[in-house]
């Protein structure tokens, strides 16, 4: 990249910020960092409605190795993004994931967690007695086994992880607009500027795409494709007398998952493909937990037999409906449009690398860390999906 570039992130959530931060941060880079964020407040915001999980129990190499960093980054956060005395505190809870498998199942779990462990993840594969003995509350007659990670996969506070980021990029000298991308601009075949609530223009040389469910909207403006889209998940929360507060996040093979929150729980299942849609608002759907979620809880924990909701909240996913996994890179359809986004609820704890990989794609036109290539945009374009077999 040329000394004195400008740089244009649209999107000013825990992607978005964690780009800013690193290219910031970067010795090599010697221009500015424009953030346009239409929200500032983060109200309807995913990354503060998430659950902060953080694993590295995947199936794809990349997603292993990106959260293996995520999670070695908020351990190390309250002092890489200090400002002043200001310390974030993520409130890290390293209590790990649990992913059961039903008999049919068993050959992938096994292959998922020797792959995992290969490429340095703690995971341990349990048989179904080792499953019972390990944790007594779960019924495990009709598992066929489980993967437990017990170290670096927990949860975080995302907001807390979201505000570090932007604290520190503001303090690295990024600035913030509270704005609306109205359109961008495009001269001789590249970005040339933006198009701020509809009226001011602000050049730049470069525009990043790290506007999380409303990302395939914006690429619109630039007249290029993006099948990210914004998709509803519910998260419900319950009471239990018998207190579990102890357990890992779970994933049940029916894809209903449970973890702790404080003394209370939460729990959360996607929707079978033909009944989500995309879907712009947030408003709560109570019909899941009562006919999706609930009977699968009280099988799998006897103790939730006799929970008792309490509320609920829906978020966005960043929905990559090609394969559900990260599109990072140059869009092949305008020169200078980069993009970070398509998480597909793994965001959170993606975010340290995705911002950091961004961030050597700009600066030194090369990923330095973590080969992300298979991440590039061109696949999903092309029609050569990268799927992941382990989204919750």
């Amino acid at each position: 990249m040329d000394e004195g570039a400008t740089v244009v992130i649209v999107g000013g959530g825990i992607i978005g910020s964690a780009v800013a931060y690193f290219l910031a941060n970067d010795a090599g880079f010697d221009g500015t960092v424009t953030v346009v964020e239409r929200d500032p407040a983060y109200t309807e915001a995913a990354t503060p409605r998430s659950w902060g999980g953080i694993r590295q129990q995947f199936s794809t190499p990349e997603n292993i190795h990106m959260s293996a960093f995520g999670a070695a980054f908020v351990k190390a956060a309250g002092e890489t993004l200090a400002v002043g005395d200001w310390r974030p505190d993520l409130q890290f809870r390293e209590q790990g994931y649990l992913f059961l498998a039903s008999p049919a199942g068993v050959a992938r779990l096994r292959d998922n967690c020797e792959l995992q462990r290969s490429l340095g993840a703690a995971t341990e594969f349990l048989e179904p007695g080792e499953l019972a003995a390990r944790f007594p509350w779960l019924r495990c007659e009709d598992l066929g086994a489980g993967a437990f990670g017990p170290v670096n996969e927990g949860w975080i506070d995302p907001f807390a992880l979201l505000q570090g980021f932007r604290r520190k990029a503001r303090a690295l000298g990024v600035a913030y607009r509270e704005a609306t991308m109205t359109g961008i601009q495009r001269h001789h075949g590249r970005v040339h500027g933006v198009i701020l609530d509809g009226a001011e223009t602000l050049a730049c040389e470069s525009l990043v795409i790290a506007a999380g469910p409303w990302s395939g909207r914006v690429a619109q403006l630039a007249g290029v494709a993006l099948p990210v889209v914004p998709r509803k998940r519910m998260s419900y929360v319950f009471d239990c007398r018998e207190d579990l507060t102890r357990a890992p996040l779970t994933i049940d093979p029916t894809g209903v998952a449970f973890r702790p929150e404080g003394r209370q729980y939460l729990a959360i299942v996607s929707p079978p493909a033909d009944q989500d849609p995309d879907c712009e608002d947030l408003a709560p759907d109570h019909h899941w937990f009562e006919a999706s979620i609930w009977p699968v809880l009280a099988h799998r924990v006897p103790a939730f037999e006799a929970l008792r909701q309490t509320t609920s909240w829906a978020g966005h996913y960043d929905y990559n409906t090609v394969d559900q996994n990260a599109l990072i890179g140059p869009h092949p359809g305008l020169a200078g449009l980069y993009c970070c986004t398509g998480f597909s609820g793994h965001g959170v704890q993606q975010s340290p690398a995705a911002g950091r990989a961004l961030a050597e794609l700009l600066v030194h036109g090369e990923f330095r860390s973590i080969d992300l290539s298979r991440f590039g945009v061109e696949r999903v374009l092309t029609g050569h999906p990268l799927p992941e077999a382990n989204v919750v």
